[in-house]
């Protein structure tokens, strides 16, 4: 009974995941029930702790400290970036910080800072059918591992390997290993990144900039990433049609190299802010054929199921998870 009162007395709990355009924030008042649930432009705020603050002002949150009458003490944050040590420099944005110091500044007793797409990919084993999208054929094998890649700001790549009765995740920068050309306009295009970058990455092209920058090279249109999954969605531009073609062809490439990489014969989920927005040109698109073109292992990568995260805030389940391993591993010690 005292053990059952410890626990209860950790919520509510602070949730962020943050990319390289929004900042999204929640407040987990019991396990894996998400409340105040608040989307907040990044580029509005100076700095990560300035965005915290503005969230934990807003009258949602509020009404759910009065409700539980509890002070908020821990917190974790999945972030599109790596971590390595208690500095954090954000790739996508300006923000960085030390996380020692938003701990003591904020007055948390925690702060786990984890990368976003690690998070995404322990949300994984929470998802149900109503929060995906199966693309093309094949079936998981359970208890084996599982792939993750997703393009938004940038382009995250992880997975988790079973251990036991549990999952560990991946920690990968996948996004940016370089890109690989398989028709000649694809070629072209990579001809043409080289005249402006030395090294071009799978991230270049798989990203809001990337849409952009796919456009530019077959059209020579300027256009910004919004407007291009606009018109092609409505059909009103071919050449936007074609650009949204060209990179969910390359995205199916990546995530079969992704696969086979990782062995992910548990599936291969897609995430980020893009895909999503596809609509029916998704499901129609050369994304699951470029996925199983692999050669000799064609009939390899045919048998792994494909998935898009329907979800609006998978990461949540998944920065949940890790927070509660990482209290659990403070109350042992």
């Amino acid at each position: 009974m005292m053990l059952t009162q410890k626990v209860n007395q950790t919520y509510p709990r602070l949730l962020a995941d943050i990319g390289g355009t929004n900042a999204r924030f929640a407040l987990e008042t019991a396990e894996r029930q998400f409340e105040a649930v608040s989307v907040l432009a990044c580029i509005d705020y100076s700095s990560l702790p300035d965005a915290i603050k503005s969230y934990l002002a807003s009258i949602a949150v509020r009404q759910v400290q009065v409700r539980h009458d509890a002070r908020l003490a821990h917190a974790a944050i999945a972030i599109a970036n790596p971590i390595d040590g208690d500095s954090v420099r954000m790739t996508n944005h300006h923000w960085s910080f030390s996380i020692s110091a938003v701990r003591e500044q904020l007055d948390f007793s925690s702060l786990l800072v984890i990368n976003d797409f690690t998070a995404l990919a322990m949300a994984l084993p929470y998802l149900d059918t109503s929060q995906l999208q199966k693309v093309g054929g094949g079936i998981d094998v359970p208890g084996s591992a599982i792939g993750l890649i997703g393009a938004g700001t940038g382009l995250g790549v992880s997975g988790i390997i079973p251990a036991g009765s549990s999952w560990v995740p991946l920690s990968s920068e996948g996004g940016h290993a370089s890109f690989a050309p398989v028709s000649r306009e694809e070629m072209r295009i990579l001809e043409l990144m080289w005249q402006q970058y030395e090294h071009v990455s799978a991230e270049r092209l798989l990203s809001g900039r990337g849409l952009e920058l796919i456009c530019a090279a077959i059209s020579g249109k300027t256009l910004d990433a919004a407007e291009i999954t606009h018109r092609a969605v409505d059909g009103s531009c071919a050449d936007c049609l074609r650009t949204v073609e060209h990179f969910c062809a390359i995205l199916g490439s990546m995530a079969g190299n992704v696969a086979l990489t990782l062995g992910a014969t548990g599936g291969m989920y897609i995430g980020g802010g893009i895909v999503p927005r596809l609509g029916p040109l998704f499901a129609a698109s050369a994304f699951r054929q470029r996925f199983e073109a692999k050669g000799r292992l064609s009939s390899f990568l045919a048998q792994i199921p494909t998935y898009l995260i329907t979800e609006e805030y998978p990461a949540f389940l998944g920065v949940s998870a890790m927070l509660a391993d990482h209290l659990g591993k403070q109350e042992k010690n």
